[in-house]
């Protein structure tokens, strides 16, 4: 048995996760689905890059897990890998959804084409937040209209500073045991099709695995149980 530790990315929280948890427990796994401070039901609660990666940390020690194969999705990719090494002989495996992957000394909007001006403008301008995405944003990712429904009545504004905040590593990732998920919609051009330039480099590493899903970027609504049969493989490996 492994606990899967799940972290969904901006403007989610643990109920993203709602339809792979069952899978995972009927596997015979831990499953601990987790908002980071500042999102859904955690909202109001200031919040910082340090923030998300402390409330990771927290719940792997507070819950006493050990066998922990943490799950971050999307932006949480940034906040997962940081904690994943901070944890210890606690890990047994971390696993990028699609994800961002931390850079030490950078932040999540850093590698964007414009570094993340658009971004931080944008926090200014919402009070320090990242605002909501509109219906339009999730078009073409392999979603129903009710899915889609969901994402944007569940979302909550995201803390800015989570976003802008630089990421503190203290060892390369590619020592990590890890398992990245890329999404690819079918029909995709060929350059969407391959991980970008960070993690094309880590997936050198003999520690991680490449898997491709044939949807769009948030699979834990499109395709919940392909995705909790990779989450699962992944805990084996």
């Amino acid at each position: 048995m492994v606990n899967f530790v799940l972290v969904a990315g901006a403007r989610l929280g643990a109920w993203a996760w709602g339809e792979v948890v069952p899978y995972l427990r009927a596997a015979g796994h831990g499953v601990y689905p987790l908002t980071l401070s500042g999102l859904a039901d955690k909202r109001g609660v200031p919040a910082g890059q340090a923030t998300h990666v402390q409330d990771i940390v927290a719940e792997v020690e507070r819950q006493g897990l050990r066998d922990v194969v943490l799950v971050g999705h999307s932006y949480s990719g940034i906040p997962v890998g940081q904690a994943a090494e901070r944890i210890g002989d606690r890990l047994a495996r971390v696993v990028f959804v699609d994800s961002s992957v931390p850079t030490d000394g950078e932040s999540f909007v850093s590698a964007w084409p414009d570094g993340g001006a658009a971004v931080e403008a944008s926090i200014a301008e919402s009070g320090g937040f990242w605002p909501l995405a509109p219906a339009a944003h999730y078009d073409g990712e392999g979603l129903t209209d009710e899915q889609i429904a969901r994402l944007v009545r569940g979302s909550t504004p995201h803390p800015g500073a989570t976003l802008t905040e630089p990421a503190v590593l203290s060892r390369p990732l590619g020592e990590l045991p890890a398992t990245y998920i890329l999404c690819v919609m079918p029909g995709a051009e060929p350059e969407d099709a391959e991980p970008d330039e960070d993690v094309a480099e880590l997936l050198n590493s003999k520690r991680w695995r490449l898997v491709k899903m044939d949807t769009g970027h948030w699979p834990m609504f499109s395709q919940p149980r392909e995705l909790a049969q990779i989450l699962l493989n992944a805990a084996v490996e």
